[in-house]
């Protein structure tokens, strides 16, 4: 009896095994696809899959797969804790390198995404990627790990982008061809369409107001010339005044690489997105509106605000004061200063009043930390009452009343106090 038992068991452990497995792959394949939907698994696996999840995996073979690792250097602990256990692999962050403020702008996004830390963990993080990520970084085979056949080619369906995401067949830029495509660009077609492709002028006449070939959708499904081509041969007008159809077959290719280089230069961390001089507001009027219309008397130049312009570069000044929580790097190792928390107010039934830092708070329950550090949580009833306490809320107010003017003098005015 005790024989059968313990093949019946290994027989289990080997079909929990097998099933592990098979859920294993079949999740990394969705991720690795681009596709957030859920597998669908039979419930009567549920108890199976919870008892397989405490199996431990093993580790990969020789020839097997490998998750690449991030460098070591200070942050990179904060960094795999926060994005890489449980929103993307490390081979996201070490596709690409970008310069800080790109990386700034990425670690702003994810915040917005959801991702959870607090700011001195999201200023390491973003130190730490600038430091290891920079534009200039060389990308090794270490992002493909050891999988056999890493460098043949992509199999149907597979795309050029991180894990494979994007269209199988996607157009691959040549430089040089979009630089002589440059000149057919300008030849014939940059004054309808503009320097950057986007659409012409408003102010120009309307037969000169060319589309945005950015957002075209000729030119997102062109692959080499094969849709532009069509396009213009039907007719369509040169600013030359010569007929489309004379356009030579390497030109329009070459007019196919330089539309697509623009296109992807809008993608994140291309050259299009490059922050811009920002500081074209009135410093004056500026501070009409700190001092009038925007209500901006919380803050004071000579207290909490001395200084700020030596303090940080004009994009930076602009990010918080739109999105004050946003991270910021500060000018010459000089101090950013930490966000002030929400904090919230209790009130119960009996009299009772608990204060704290917030941190969370839906219809049904309000939890919170108090001065000691102490978690407080309270179910929300008629008879309890919650006060929240934003020191950011006027910003989030002002954000449906800006005008671009009014931002951009506001930069500019916060910009003079040094």
């Amino acid at each position: 009896m005790c024989y059968e038992l313990r093949h019946m068991f290994q027989f289990m452990l080997a079909v929990l095994a097998a099933v592990r497995v098979f859920v294993r792959s079949r999740f990394e394949h969705e991720i690795r696809s681009g596709v957030c939907a859920h597998l669908s698994i039979p419930v009567g696996f549920g108890l199976l899959l919870t008892f397989a999840a405490t199996i431990p995996a093993q580790a990969p073979g020789r020839g097997g797969r490998s998750s690449p690792q991030l460098p070591e250097g200070a942050g990179r602990d904060v960094t795999q804790k926060v994005c890489g256990a449980t929103c993307h692999g490390p081979e996201i962050i070490m596709g690409k390198g970008r310069t800080r403020d790109q990386w700034t702008a990425v670690v702003n996004a994810m915040v917005g995404r959801g991702a959870k830390a607090t700011e001195a963990e999201l200023m390491q993080i973003a130190e730490y990627l600038s430091s290891h990520f920079g534009p200039n970084m060389v990308v090794t085979s270490a992002s493909t790990g050891n999988r056999p056949g890493a460098d043949a080619p992509r199999a149907s369906g597979r795309g050029p982008g991180p894990l494979g995401a994007g269209a199988a067949d996607s157009h691959v830029v040549d430089d040089a061809g979009a630089e002589r495509g440059k000149s057919v660009y300008i030849a014939e077609c940059v004054t309808c369409h503009g320097v950057k492709a986007r659409g012409g002028d408003s102010s120009l006449p309307r037969n000169q107001q060319g589309a945005d070939l950015i957002r075209s959708l000729v030119v997102l499904r062109d692959r080499y010339g094969n849709g532009i081509g069509p396009f213009l041969a039907k007719g369509h007008p040169l600013q030359s005044g010569q007929p489309a159809s004379s356009l030579k077959t390497e030109q329009l290719a070459d007019l196919a690489h330089f539309l697509h280089q623009k296109v992807y230069n809008t993608l994140r961390s291309g050259t299009e997105l490059q922050i811009q001089n920002v500081l074209t507001g009135d410093p004056k009027a500026g501070e009409a509106y700190f001092n009038g219309a925007g209500k901006c008397n919380t803050h004071s130049p000579t207290a909490d605000l001395k200084g700020i312009g030596r303090k940080y570069d004009p994009p930076t000044i602009q990010s918080k004061l739109l999105f004050p929580r946003a991270v910021g790097f500060a000018r010459g190792g000089a101090t950013p200063v930490a966000a002030k928390p929400v904090t919230v107010t209790v009130t119960q039934s009996n009299g009772e009043v608990v204060e704290g830092v917030l941190h969370t708070l839906d219809d049904f329950n309000v939890a919170l930390r108090d001065s000691q550090g102490n978690y407080r949580s309270f179910k929300i009833t008629p008879e309890l009452k919650v006060v929240k306490h934003d020191p950011y809320a006027m910003h989030v107010i002002l954000l449906d009343q800006y005008t671009d003017k009014d931002m951009h003098d506001i930069v500019a005015y916060l910009e003079t106090l040094k």
